[in-house]
């Protein structure tokens, strides 16, 4: 894809395109890797400063209620991009729309399941795992392990295996 460097307007466009597309809420970390790391349809540097100035525009929002701050985008910022999305190249927009066809599924889980792991006083580790809606969290879990192995080793299968677990748990427990 050949990138329009420098030009704050269509880049913007784009981050409301890509909120479009996704349909959910993202965090900061999952736009900048879409946008920056993993596509390149921004630069690094101008993609923080253009989401903050979508923020102050009212053309996306907060939701803080999770830990972790997730943006999506507002009634005016669908009617922005409605009005002027064609600034944006079209092969930009059908590589975003393909990209986010094909990578939807993988951002929600990535950011819907979080895991961490820290070492006790005893010498033993703490695996925290959750589960995280927008609104709040679904699921939150902590294990006592034996092992840094086994805790990294958990932490790596959460994102695959949380729906499953919380599917299990809610079964058995709601009967």
């Amino acid at each position: 894809m050949q990138q329009v460097k420098g030009e704050a307007s269509t880049n913007k466009l784009i981050l409301l395109f890509v909120f479009d597309k996704m349909e959910s809420p993202l965090s900061e970390d999952i736009v900048l890797e879409m946008c920056t790391s993993s596509n390149g349809w921004i630069e690094y540097m101008d993609c923080k400063p253009l989401l903050a100035q979508l923020l102050d525009c009212g053309f996306i929002y907060k939701i803080n209620e999770s830990g972790t701050p997730l943006y999506a985008i507002t009634v005016d910022g669908r009617m922005c991009l409605a009005n002027y999305y064609v600034k944006i190249p079209t092969s930009t927009r059908e590589e975003i729309a393909q990209y986010v066809k094909n990578n939807r599924n993988r951002y929600r889980r990535k950011q819907e399941c979080f895991a961490d792991y820290y070492k006790n006083k005893d010498g033993t580790f703490t695996v925290h795992l959750k589960i995280i809606e927008p609104a709040q969290p679904l699921l939150e879990l902590k294990c006592l392990v034996p092992t840094k192995q086994i805790a990294k080793d958990i932490r790596q299968r959460w994102e695959d295996k949380a729906d499953d677990f919380y599917a299990l748990i809610y079964e058995n427990l709601v009967d």
